[in-house]
């Protein structure tokens, strides 16, 4: 299994980790047989009192020091086993994330956001826990079960008869639960997951929920997501539950009738008490062994269930790979899209994108206009191939971004995205998030760039004021000029905004403008916007409707051609206020 193949780097502690628990057992299968000794000839033997005590004492101490050297032997090999299956946790957690991390958006939308927080953690701990367990657990077993039942029968032959009748028994029961058992736990994991996307969304949509009074609503839909995991858990725990005490009684039973036939073997002076208790305590180690085969098998179902999940994610190959030349094509920044058409992955229907052909220059600033879902975001996803065309062929530099690296492409392309998303840390490291080889002085140019320096500048810390969580401490026109500096500061060829000032008020965005014709100059601008008031300055203007551009031009030219464009404007501006902001 691709998952298990993480312990092999570890491969010294995984062999020290069964050596170790050979020695602990070896040790459990020697105490009975002093034991029997010590009754047989201690207790129970023909010398003097004297002589018998020091056999006692002297067996006894053997027994304290096998113990001892069975304890050290035994805690070696957790420490082991641990090692190995922490070691081996840690790469393969690692290299899951990796992977989310390559995966793209369609891909990452279809595993689901709470289904991928269960698999990073719940099942590669379940994975781990597995590998700990089964380094000690099958060793210890085997050499129980296979030890026990070999020095059982050269105490009397006998004994034999039941382990014949009693392990078939106990193989049978504890195949059929956990036949019952082993498909729960795939289902278990995906209730989890459940809880997880419900938690997950609550978290990140609290002020939606409490804006819109839906608390009680939230917690119903939690507890109805948490209950089916309960139910679920139970349903598995109940068959599990049975399983323990049913063993328990036939090993038990299996005591009784070692005893009943000892019993006889003694009267017949066939045997000796001492050999009967010995026989007592190697039966119990047999069945205890079975016993400890079922908790395994759960652990095994367990971990199956989480190594096929966790395996979905390392067998995934990114939709969106390299392309097969690299190509470095300088600092042009032109873009282009060539009859280009797209659909989303699994949506059927019209397409989103219809047969665009549009030439974007470098330098220029180019605005793209339309009502909502007339296709913006995804025309400009396709740049940094957050998607790929459906048909046609989007060019930058020249170039197919298809036949780009994906790092070097997204290295020329810097985006502001609608939903502006910071992390917890200061402000300097949010926006040095773009760059972080950027200078304090480069990160204070940047921020004034964006208009964001005022404000930073407002607060007491400035740039080493902490932001929480998601930026919930700033406004969403703060959030907004920090994304725009976080993306300036990366000092892209090509410089994407989707509909990211729409938080800002007209004489800000102006301002914003204004710094970014000033200060980069031979930076390609594309800008998504809802307003005509934003839009009017760029240099060109493409205005979408029903996935298809149906005007290009100037403010002017537009006014002058475009029915589209004009219902805009007057359905937006009176008077022609608008021109005035610019």
């Amino acid at each position: 299994m691709k998952a298990l193949r993480y312990l092999k780097p570890y491969w010294l502690f995984a062999l020290l980790c069964p050596l170790a628990m050979i020695l602990e057992v070896s040790m459990d299968l020697l105490q009975p047989q002093l034991m029997s000794d010590i009754i047989n000839n201690g207790i129970l033997g023909g010398g003097t009192l004297d002589s018998n005590l020091s056999y006692v004492v002297i067996t006894g101490l053997k027994m304290l020091m096998f113990s001892i050297i069975g304890c050290a032997g035994g805690i070696a090999s957790a420490a082991f086993g641990t090692t190995a299956a922490q070691k081996m946790g840690n790469d393969l957690r690692k290299d899951v994330f990796a992977k989310v991390m390559h995966l793209s958006f369609q891909q990452t939308d279809k595993f689901t956001t709470g289904s991928l927080v269960t698999r990073l953690t719940n099942d590669i701990t379940a994975i781990q826990e597995f590998v700990s367990m089964s380094l000690r657990m099958f060793v210890r077993t085997g050499m129980q079960f296979i030890g026990g039942i070999a020095v059982i029968l050269t105490l009397n032959v006998n004994f034999g008869i039941v382990l014949v009748i009693s392990l078939p028994i106990q193989l049978i029961v504890l195949a059929i639960i956990m036949k019952k058992a082993a498909p729960l736990f795939g289902i278990v994991q995906k209730k989890l997951d459940k809880v997880n996307s419900v938690v997950q969304e609550n978290v990140t949509g609290a002020r939606v929920v409490k804006a819109f009074t839906r608390e009680e609503y939230e917690i119903d839909r939690f507890d109805n997501a948490n209950t089916d995991l309960m139910t679920t858990n139970l349903k598995v725990q109940k068959l599990l539950a049975t399983l323990n005490p049913i063993l328990m009684v036939i090993m038990n039973a299996s005591v009784i009738a070692i005893i009943l036939i000892g019993g006889f073997q003694v009267e017949a002076k066939n045997m000796m008490v001492g050999n009967v208790m010995a026989a007592v305590t190697y039966i119990t180690q047999i069945l205890m062994s079975v016993m400890m085969v079922g908790m395994m098998f759960q652990q095994v179902s367990r971990a199956s269930a989480s190594i096929k999940r966790v395996c979905e994610i390392l067998d995934t190959e990114p939709v969106i790979s390299d392309g097969e030349n690299k190509t470095d094509c300088g600092t042009e920044g032109t873009v282009e899209f060539k009859n280009v058409s797209f659909n989303y992955p699994g949506f059927s229907g019209r397409p989103v994108l219809s047969n665009i052909n549009l030439t974007v220059e470098k330098g220029q600033m180019v605005a793209i206009l339309g009502a909502t879902g007339c296709g913006k975001t995804s025309l400009v996803n396709l740049i940094p191939r957050f998607y790929d065309a459906t048909d046609g062929e989007v060019l930058v530099d020249g170039v197919n971004v298809k036949d780009y690296s994906v790092d070097e492409l997204r290295h020329k392309v810097s985006i502001v995205l609608q939903k502006s998303e910071l992390f917890s840390g200061t402000v300097s490291e949010n926006i040095r998030w773009g760059n972080s080889d950027a200078s304090d002085e480069e990160i204070k140019r940047a921020a004034s760039i964006a208009q964001a320096d005022s404000f930073i500048g407002g607060f007491n810390d400035g740039y080493d004021t902490m932001i929480s969580e998601k930026g919930a401490s700033l406004s969403g026109g703060q959030k907004q000029r920090m994304a725009i500096a976080r993306a300036i500061i990366k000092k892209p060829e090509i410089l994407i905004f989707d509909d990211s000032t729409s938080a800002l008020d007209l004489s800000t965005e102006a301002q914003l403008h204004k710094a970014l014709r000033e200060n980069l100059q031979g930076v390609t601008v594309i800008m998504i916007a809802q307003r005509i008031a934003s839009v009017m300055r760029a240099d060109k203007i493409a205005v979408l409707e029903n996935g298809e551009i149906c005007a290009y031009g100037t403010h002017s030219e537009l006014m002058q051609s475009s029915d589209v464009y004009r219902d805009i404007y007057y359905s937006q501006m009176k008077n022609g206020e608008g021109e005035n902001n610019g």
